[in-house]
């Protein structure tokens, strides 16, 4: 065949091929086209189902248990907020009823037959410019699609979605919660889940979606077994919302370091070069006043917060009491009843963002408190306060004050003692507790340093004041009552009004300075929350100006508590095993004390100073050396046998636990079996005071202030402390009991784990050895001892290797916080 033939034959069959693929493009085209035409009216498909009319509309089909959004076909923009409705009730787990999720601020957009719902990034932007150099920032950073939907029906003005798979997603994170407690792995199981309607409801500004979501799980862990039925089967709510974006007219604020407030921020690149990206404004709920230029008006909107209609009383009267001091703050500020606090309305909907409220959680342990909020992204504008209670919490603080004073006078079992100060001294902590968290969900932050200024703010975590009148306990003002100055100087700033931006500007640096002037000290978690930080002041559950004043008063108060503490501290019929619970919290009465007085050891004194707060710049000083030196010997004496010993009249009267009663975590762990082993207690709070003043920071810090000294003979350094540790528990001590050898060998296991800790300066560490060196030789010297020739083998060893062969761990003590 010709070669001119083949090209011709194959010239034909590219044209018939080309033409079969452009007519099988148009047949694709013609039926895709044909298929979105098919799609049926909204009010066709919906035909027989249940509408619920809303910022979003919505349809459920109760034959397949289905829910429908009729979502505007328009680029409107949302806020969508998750929550947990029915929670798990652990604490260790961390899945209360009311939990908030994420606020996002989203749209619904349009992908040929798909509606994608887009989560925002408000993080990075440009708050003005070209429309180009705006659009340079959304295609520099990402957005996230979190979830799509076929479009199933539309109208001219919407389009309708199955929405029911998303709703019974795991959108709160339920499964990786439990996975990161070690409590097991957990899945949507969609077939055991379901809508549920009288919580899926709709009005003008917001739509409320819920659903029962049930997540089966293998290897479930201890925690999840305490509080489930059957814990391979956990039942929650999922909640979901949908609220439009506030009106126009809100005015973000600027924050201050020293405002009181958290921190909302962004980054906005069309900032000039010589200005930062980071813009950062506080928190806050929009209040306006009715007469703008009024010295004292009522607001055009009042802060209104509900109360858990299932707050048993006399709980819930101390709730709103406490909730209602902060009308205080705002009447400082300029307004007349603009904060109210009220009992939520026969019929609403908690999780309904139109209520802030304060609910009445329980769960199986004690746990932490705390205030939320849903805040709008763009703004930092709060739309909505949550406030979450810990039921247990009043029932630990009437357990305290009983320990600490034993009120069953004669012990017998008619006794029906008058415990009206210890129930009062508990509710007074609710109340405190209740403005506490309300002050979270109006922006602020918690100020540690207020029990320095005279119990200055609810937001501190406040000790109960006790005292001693003639040698006798005495609960009278344990717990502050009302706002303090701290709280009226945060409202001010955040809530006061202006009549311009300059004078605002202008008004805001007067509040900042008079605050000062005062002598308001402020230090928030950063610098709080771990007792190895450096700040001086600052200190969480503990009293007083003078921190070191304040642990010897706890520990006379602790002593005498101790002393009385026997069958006049048991309610009628308790078993004497439950004597353990609350001897407890009173053999630990001084733990928070201690971590305000170790801070004084390698601290600093300083504030939350900007360039040109002082004439002179006041930057940072270490706490003068004799202080430090006080710190350190209370420290030490709280790690000796002599304050650690428990009195004999108690341990003769505490058996182990009754038959039927629990052993909880609450308990000091021992040694001995059923016993309770005081041994094992004191060496528990013994090495939690020398853990706190060796750890390997604050030795780093303590070295540091000898070598940059000019006069380091008033200082003291690592080297001195160790040889302090060593003199009151090897050196001098006489005490054979057999807790105080036990406290020997915790004090010398203490330092041996601190100079070994990777984080300890070299320089540090050569400073300890030197002590330790002279402690080896000192043991030589006592080589009659067996105990001490083991000692010496030990050091040999370390000394060779630089690990400590003796290392053992101490039983750790009950929980804590709070408190």
């Amino acid at each position: 065949m010709q070669r001119s033939t083949l090209i011709g034959r194959y010239t034909q069959y590219l044209r018939a091929t080309s033409l079969f693929i452009t007519v099988l493009f148009a047949l694709f085209i013609t039926s895709s086209s044909l298929a979105l035409a098919a799609v049926p009216s909204i009010s066709e498909f919906t035909d027989g189902m249940k509408k619920k009319n809303g910022l979003i509309p919505m349809y459920y089909d109760d034959s397949a248990d289905k829910v429908f959004l009729a979502v505007p076909a328009s680029d409107e923009q949302y806020l969508f907020q998750s929550s947990l409705p029915y929670g798990v009730g652990s604490n260790d787990i961390g899945l209360d009823r009311g939990q908030l999720g994420r606020t996002r601020l989203i749209s619904f957009e349009r992908f040929g037959n798909k509606l994608l719902l887009t989560q925002h990034n408000t993080k990075f932007r440009a708050g003005h410019g070209s429309v180009a150099e705006k659009q340079s920032i959304d295609e520099a950073f990402a957005d996230s699609v979190i979830a799509g939907f076929a479009i199933v029906a539309k109208s001219d003005s919407a389009n309708l979605v199955d929405y029911t798979d998303y709703l019974l997603s795991d959108v709160h994170g339920i499964g990786n919660r439990m996975s990161r407690s070690k409590q097991g792995s957990y899945k949507v199981d969609k077939m055991r889940s379901g809508v549920y309607l009288p919580r899926t409801k709709g009005f003008e500004k917001n739509t409320e979606l819920e659903a029962l979501v049930t997540f089966s799980g293998s290897k479930p862990g201890g925690y999840v077994q305490q509080v489930t039925p059957d814990a391979e089967s956990l039942s929650v709510h999922l909640h979901h919302s949908f609220v439009a974006l506030p009106e126009a007219g809100y005015t973000p604020r600027v924050y201050h370091p020293y405002s009181g407030y958290w921190k909302f921020n962004y980054y906005d690149y069309s900032t000039a070069i010589t200005e930062s990206t980071e813009q950062r404004f506080i928190t806050r709920h929009r209040l306006e006043k009715k007469t703008p230029h009024a010295a004292m008006s009522e607001a055009v909107e009042p802060i209104i917060y509900y109360l858990d209609p299932g707050i048993p009383e006399p709980v819930m009267s101390s709730l709103k009491e406490g909730a209602s001091w902060w009308n205080q703050a705002f009447e400082a500020a300029g307004f007349k009843d603009a904060f109210q606090v009220k009992v939520l309305p026969e019929g609403a909907d908690p999780m309904d963002v139109r209520y802030n409220v304060i609910n009445w959680v329980h769960r199986a342990t004690r746990g932490w408190s705390y205030g939320s909020s849903v805040v709008d992204p763009r703004t930092g504008e709060i739309i909505k306060g949550h406030v979450t209670l810990g039921s247990l919490r009043v029932r630990q603080d009437y357990l305290i004050a009983l320990g600490l004073t034993s009120p069953f006078s004669d012990g017998s079992v008619s006794n029906t003692a008058d415990t009206s100060a210890q129930q009062e001294m508990a509710l007074d902590r609710i109340k405190q507790l209740s403005a506490h968290e309300v002050g979270h969900t109006l922006g602020i932050a918690h100020n540690f340093a207020a029990s320095e200024n005279n119990r200055a703010s609810v937001m501190d975590y406040p000790h109960p004041q006790i005292t001693l009148k003639d040698g006798v306990i005495s609960l009278e003002n344990a717990y502050d009552k009302g706002i303090g100055d701290w709280d009226k100087h945060a409202v001010t700033y955040g809530y006061a009004t202006f009549a311009s931006e300059d004078e605002e500007k202008e008004a805001l640096a007067k509040v900042i300075t008079k605050a000062r002037n005062a002598g308001l000290a402020f230090k928030s978690d950063s610098d709080t929350r771990s007792s190895r930080h450096g700040s001086a002041n600052g200190h969480m559950w503990e009293n007083g100006s003078d921190p070191l004043d304040a642990f010897d008063e706890i520990s006379k108060v602790r002593d005498v508590a101790l002393n009385n503490l026997g069958m006049n501290t048991l309610a009628p019929n308790a078993s004497l095993s439950s004597l353990e619970d609350s001897l407890v919290p009173i053999f630990l009465l001084h733990r928070y004390q201690l971590e305000a007085v170790v801070k004084q050891v390698g601290g600093l004194h300083y504030e939350y100073e900007r360039k040109g707060d002082y004439v002179t710049p006041q930057g940072q000083q270490f706490v003068a050396p004799a202080v430090q030196q006080r710190a350190m010997q209370q420290l030490i004496k709280a790690s000796t046998a002599d304050y650690l010993s428990m009195p004999e009249s108690v341990l003769s009267l505490i058996p182990p636990t009754a038959y039927g009663d629990d052993i909880t975590r609450e308990q000091f762990k021992g040694k001995m079996g059923l016993m309770l082993d005081p041994a094992s207690a004191a060496a528990s709070a013994a090495n939690f005071s020398l853990s706190l003043l060796l750890h390997p920071e604050r030795l780093n810090r303590l070295q540091w202030q000898v070598t940059s000294s000019k006069d380091r003979r008033k200082k003291v350094d690592v080297n001195l402390l160790i040889k302090q540790i060593l003199n009151v528990h090897w050196y001098k001590n006489k005490d054979t009991s057999a807790i105080a050898k036990r406290l020997q060998l915790v004090a010398l296991n203490a330092i041996m784990e601190a100079v070994t800790n990777d984080k300890l300066a070299p320089e540090v560490k050569l400073a300890a050895d030197e002590a330790l060196l002279e402690f080896n030789e000192w043991l030589e010297d006592e080589a009659d001892d067996d105990k001490y020739e083991i000692l010496n083998g030990y050091f040999d060893a370390y000394f060779a290797s630089g690990t400590w062969p003796a290392a053992f761990d101490v039983m750790p003590l009950p929980p804590g916080s709070p408190i």
